[in-house]
């Protein structure tokens, strides 16, 4: 049987092929190279458009109410009452440099609520609003959950500041029983974590508030549901609250694995557990990496598809003649009554946004937290530095420049979207093309950012930074749009119909020497070797005949 499929019951299949896909990197301070708290977030879903959120900070008077709509939907939840201040936000950042991402877990499906009034989505962007640390961030949670019920199911948040990084993981208590059940754990300095839809806080410690906080009725309302009714000691959260099954360890867990054993020593003795194989081979939920990680590290890993493991989705047949790392949904499929499945890699096509977000306690606010965005897929995907203290979106950013169902040539997410899928048409050469331009791109603006966080925590008052910082943060966007545009119009004349046009050392295309718009004859590369001789292996009539 090939390597990367193996069987599974179609419940498995089923229940994979439903989630929501997410993957969340995170970097304490003491793990990164240049001192900041880092955290990665891919919104991958099939139906989100990708576009950078802002909201003004505001005042509000005493009856303030706040209408919520569910995040995923748009399908209205009701009122809550506002507070009298709420904080600038952009993106999944705001002004403190507070940083708040996600993947959903799912977990047992009866404790969701439907009469819930806040979920999963809004509590991200409204506790933004509202809280400045990460520990005032899982308190706001708290209470908004409890107070007007929560309205989605099994969530795994990072909340970061500029000291520290926590995993807080929820569920709801069921219809008719408002509120959630919670553990949060912060993770240790010079550590490395990951969570990618499923929950990864076991057991925890019962009298350490400083590093655990969780709710007084998690264990008692697992015993009061029959969940549970070993010792307090022994009690897991995920166990308990999101059984672990082969679909949670092969298309969730696996993701965390391939960050992992890029960082950091002796992964490999859990590839089993990464398979889907060895559920009692689990991971630990934070590790020690073996060298200090860069932002550009985690842009990398972002755009990761097992390449170097055994489940590495460019080498099976399933890639095609081009090495293309994607597989169509639905992910499981039959053949002769047999069920199978494939990967999900970190990198995956249906992306709507994703982020590498750093908190810098060494700078100034407005400066400090800067959010790497981008839109679509990672692997083919440019990341642009936006600072927290930017009041302002970009035109090509904005919520309002297109939608999921409209195009517009001025979104940076459909010019994304135009390059990703003609990449995915001959992924070994574009797709390849496409990365060597990002990375010149992304190491550019690197080298850039350090050159004006110097210059813009210099200016006098914190006005003239957030002027600054969005002057810049705009400026790049837009810039990143140009080139983009550009590129795209590059690619589709350099690989139109499959052929490569020559071009010399300075990258201008070659002509056939007779007219300077007649081009040389192209490369014709064909496929892989692999792919051929399954095209031989299943059609014998292709054979020449001599």
């Amino acid at each position: 049987m090939n390597k990367k499929l193996f069987v599974t019951i179609l419940a498995s299949v089923l229940a994979w092929g439903s989630a929501l896909a997410c993957t969340n990197l995170i970097v304490t301070r003491g793990a990164s190279t240049d001192g900041s708290n880092i955290v990665s977030y891919a919104a991958d879903s099939h139906q989100l458009y990708g576009a950078l959120y802002h909201t003004p900070a505001d005042t509000f008077g005493k009856n303030a109410m706040l209408s919520v709509f569910e995040w995923d939907t748009s399908r209205y939840l009701g009122d809550i009452p506002q507070v009298a201040k709420t904080y600038s936000t952009i993106g999944n950042m705001n002004e403190y440099q507070l940083i708040i991402g996600e993947t959903t877990y799912g977990g047992r499906s009866e404790l969701e609520d439907p009469e819930g009034r806040i979920d999963y989505g809004s509590l991200i962007y409204i506790t933004l609003q509202r809280a400045k640390t990460a520990r005032e961030a899982i308190d706001i949670i708290v209470k908004l959950a409890n107070t007007h019920g929560y309205a989605s199911s099994g969530e795994s948040f990072t909340i970061a500041d500029k000291d520290e990084i926590w995993i807080m993981e929820l569920i709801g208590k069921g219809p008719g029983r408002k509120g959630i059940v919670w553990v949060a754990r912060r993770i240790p300095d010079g550590c490395i974590s990951a969570h990618a839809n499923h929950a990864r806080i076991t057991t925890f410690p019962k009298n350490d508030p400083e590093n655990c906080l969780y709710a007084e009725d998690v264990i008692s309302f697992a015993r009061e549901m029959g969940y549970y009714n070993g010792s307090d000691e022994d009690f897991s959260f995920s166990d308990t609250y999101a059984p672990l099954d082969f679909s949670a360890m092969r298309g969730c867990e696996a993701r965390v694995w391939s960050f992992f054993r890029r960082f950091a020593d002796g992964m490999e003795a859990y590839e089993d557990y990464a398979l889907g194989h060895n559920p009692a081979n689990r991971m630990p939920l934070w590790v020690k990496p073996n060298r200090k990680i860069s932002p550009k590290d985690i842009f990398d890993m972002m755009r990761d598809h097992y390449e170097g493991t055994v489940m590495d989705m460019t080498t099976d047949i399933g890639a095609g003649g081009s090495k293309l790392p994607y597989r169509w949904r639905p992910m499981g499929f039959e053949v002769d009554g047999v069920e199978y499945v494939q990967e999900r890699a970190i990198a995956t096509q249906q992306t709507g946004f994703w982020f590498v977000a750093q908190a810098r306690r060494d700078l100034p606010d407005p400066v400090g937290g800067i959010i790497w965005f981008g839109t679509d897929d990672a692997a083919t995907s440019p990341l642009t530095p936006i600072y927290c203290g930017s009041t302002k979106v970009p035109v090509c950013l904005s919520e309002k420049t297109g939608d999921i169902l409209t195009y517009d040539e001025r979104a940076m997410f459909w010019i994304t979207n135009r390059i990703a899928q003609f990449a995915y048409l001959r992924y070994d050469y574009i797709g390849g093309e496409v990365r060597r331009v990002i990375d010149e791109w992304e190491n550019a603006k690197l080298a850039e950012v350090a050159e004006m966080d110097a210059r813009f925590s210099e200016l006098s008052n914190e006005k003239k930074m957030k002027n600054a910082v969005t002057k810049y943060s705009v400026d790049t966007a837009q810039e990143l749009w140009q080139k983009w545009s550009n590129l795209d119009n590059y690619l589709m004349v350099k690989y139109i119909d499959g052929n490569i046009k020559k071009q010399d050392a300075e990258g201008k295309f070659l002509n056939n020497g007779h007219h300077p718009s007649q081009p040389a004859f192209p490369d014709q590369p064909g496929y892989s070797e692999k792919f051929l001789r399954a095209i031989a292996d299943d059609n014998a009539v292709l054979e020449v005949v001599k």
